[in-house]
């Protein structure tokens, strides 16, 4: 490990290999190094299909190694601390590392252990509690599915940001879809419980999904947060988010979205905002503070949905406006929000959702992607997985 890097990027996911990928593209005389303690990395999208039964979670996950860009310093620790005064970052093992630039790409944290009885039921046999959330989790989900004879079967979604704010709802479309092809859905009640008060983030995709949910006979309670399990009991603890009065709800399977949030270690640093994220500009994904620092994907405070094909339009804007810094050139690289969710609606079904900062539809297919289409899913299900292992990690796209 070199003690200085023209460019540090903190993160091995999505966001810091892409970014990672196009600067040694652009210059391979450049001095990268990526901060990544994990040694495995996910495709997390597949995550749904994997909870659907559709794959094995083993098509998900590739060694970090193998998809480190070449030329670039694989730091394999953990950031500890940001010092953005010094352009320094201190890792776990206690070494430090400063930079020309720093990127940060740290994900979002996923936070199991804020709702009592998840962590010691999730996934375990006989339970009824699952979550497409980890690689560990996310065969639960499957058997779960699988497993149902009837009953009532509940689907949750925080009030915090999540990954693809889609997903929970899409793993609940395709449980309803098997339930229904396996000739028991007579037996069960399908409930969303959302704490949101909207049910998609863009209008223009919400009424086909809550018509969707009405013709499914999906029952959704909206202001609804999940804030305690009861394992034994199989009950589930929810309160309203602005009476904050409490329901409990029996359940036969529950899917947990976990809460989510900024990790700990940004969300305690200078570089973070009110609410804990790293605060940047929304066009020029530049620290509002700090002028050699950026940030990107979920970690930051780009207020678009948390999702791969966001990062593939925010990386090429952090990296053209790096190397405009370099060059001593005017940074132009303009981020607009473009942000994708693929909502699985059913087993060869989805509806690919595309859109901005202004919630406007920013549909990339010459026809109507507000109906429920197999070709969108063919997209999403064989597509989406090569394009982001061969072509977007590789800088390419």
């Amino acid at each position: 490990m070199a003690d200085h890097y023209d460019i540090l990027v903190c993160g091995g996911g999505t966001a810091g290999l892409t970014v990672a990928a196009q600067l040694r593209l652009a210059d391979a005389a450049l001095n990268v190094g990526i901060i990544e303690p994990s040694d495995k990395h996910y495709y997390q999208p597949l995550w749904t299909l994997v909870g659907g039964g559709v794959f094995p979670k083993e098509e998900s996950q590739r060694d970090e190694g193998d998809i480190i860009p070449d030329g670039a310093d694989w730091i394999r620790d953990r950031v500890a601390s940001f010092d953005p005064d010094h352009n320094a970052v201190g890792l776990e093992s206690g070494r430090r590392a400063t930079y020309g630039h720093l990127v940060v790409g740290l994900g979002i944290q996923v936070n199991w252990a804020a709702i009592p009885g998840l962590v010691e039921s999730v996934g375990k046999a006989g339970a009824g509690v699952c979550s497409n959330y980890s690689y560990d989790t996310v065969d639960s989900t499957w058997e779960a599915i699988r497993g149902f004879k009837g009953g009532r079967a509940i689907f949750t979604e925080p009030i915090t940001g999540v990954k693809c704010g889609g997903a929970p709802q899409k793993i609940m479309y395709l449980a309803e879809d098997y339930f229904r092809k396996q000739g028991i859905r007579d037996k069960c009640e399908v409930v969303f419980c959302n704490a949101k008060a909207t049910h998609f983030s863009c209008d223009h995709y919400t009424r086909t999904l809550l018509d969707l949910c009405a013709k499914r006979h999906i029952r959704i309670n909206y202001k609804t947060e999940l804030v305690e399990l009861r394992p034994q009991s199989r009950e589930a603890v929810f309160r309203h988010t602005d009476t904050k009065a409490e329901t409990v709800l029996g359940y036969d399977m529950i899917h947990v979205t976990p809460p989510m949030g900024s990790p700990d270690v940004l969300k305690n640093s200078p570089l973070a905002d009110d609410k804990g994220w790293a605060d940047v500009d929304k066009h020029s994904l530049r620290h509002v503070r700090y002028a050699n620092v950026f940030a990107l994907g979920d970690c930051s405070s780009l207020p678009t949905s948390k999702t791969g094909a966001a990062i593939r339009k925010q990386a090429p804007v952090v990296v053209e406006n790096i190397l405009a810094d370099r060059a001593g050139t005017p940074a132009g690289g303009h981020y607009d929000g473009y942000t994708s969710c693929p909502v699985v609606t059913g087993y060869g079904r989805l509806i690919l959702a595309e859109f901005d900062y202004t919630k406007a539809p920013c549909e990339s297919f010459p026809f109507d992607q507000n109906r429920e289409r197999y070709s969108m899913y063919a997209l999403k299900a064989y597509a989406l997985p090569r394009m982001y292992w061969h072509g977007m990690l590789k800088g390419r796209l």
